[in-house]
């Protein structure tokens, strides 16, 4: 297990060091306290600092990449994974893939990539009071996606407004919802919102 030893004026501060270089929380590692600081003679002479060992028992980088690795096994998938971490934010690429299995690990819409992405989440946040959000990607199909998204939103919104009628798009995901209802809010002469229920809920672009 990984860890490192930390001296410091003060014991938090020797924690709080650690754990910036771990790039981890209190409830991510195991604390040692190897020396308590003191004062020495009337506070001036001989003043030792604190000392601590922290070692990671919980990194939630590796459990991301070990459990993703596992289902890439169980679906017969060939590929490598890499994933970094920016905060309360875990970062995640699927590479070396060849494109007959990149499609199958997006699925229709997206569809099977969120559904990977969801079980991640699920696993690195198990027993966490610090909640960790997890973005799973590949080949930087999200921000394709994303794109595509909004020609389709202004496309749409255009023949609303020269209809005059509301234009329903396909249901999609509360992720691709918010990119359509983010890239029309600010553009005159149309609103947008959702209807239906789960997984069948709809953007609705109205003209006003």
């Amino acid at each position: 297990m990984r860890s490192v030893v930390k001296v410091a004026k003060t014991v938090e501060e020797a924690i709080d060091s650690a754990l910036e270089e771990l790039n981890l929380s209190e409830s991510d590692v195991k604390i040692e306290v190897l020396e308590e600081p003191s004062k020495g003679l009337f506070g001036l002479l001989g003043t030792r600092d604190a000392v601590v060992r922290v070692t990671v028992v919980n990194d939630p980088l590796e459990i991301v990449e070990n459990f993703l690795k596992k289902i890439l096994v169980y679906m017969g998938i060939k590929g490598n994974v890499l994933a970094n971490r920016e905060d309360d934010v875990i970062n995640v690429e699927i590479i070396d893939i060849n494109s007959s299995d990149m499609g199958i690990i997006i699925g229709k819409r997206g569809n099977t990539l969120d559904a990977i992405q969801y079980l991640l989440g699920l696993t690195v946040n198990k027993n966490r009071e610090d909640y960790i959000k997890v973005i799973l990607d590949i080949k930087g199909y999200r921000k394709k996606r994303e794109e595509t998204l909004i020609r389709l939103a202004n496309r749409m919104a255009e023949k609303s407004k020269h209809s005059k009628r509301p234009v329903k798009l396909e249901p999609m995901n509360p992720y691709e919802r918010r990119i359509i209802h983010s890239a029309l809010q600010n553009v005159s002469g149309v609103a947008t919102f959702s209807e239906g229920e789960e997984p069948y809920r709809r953007v609705v672009i109205q003209a006003k």
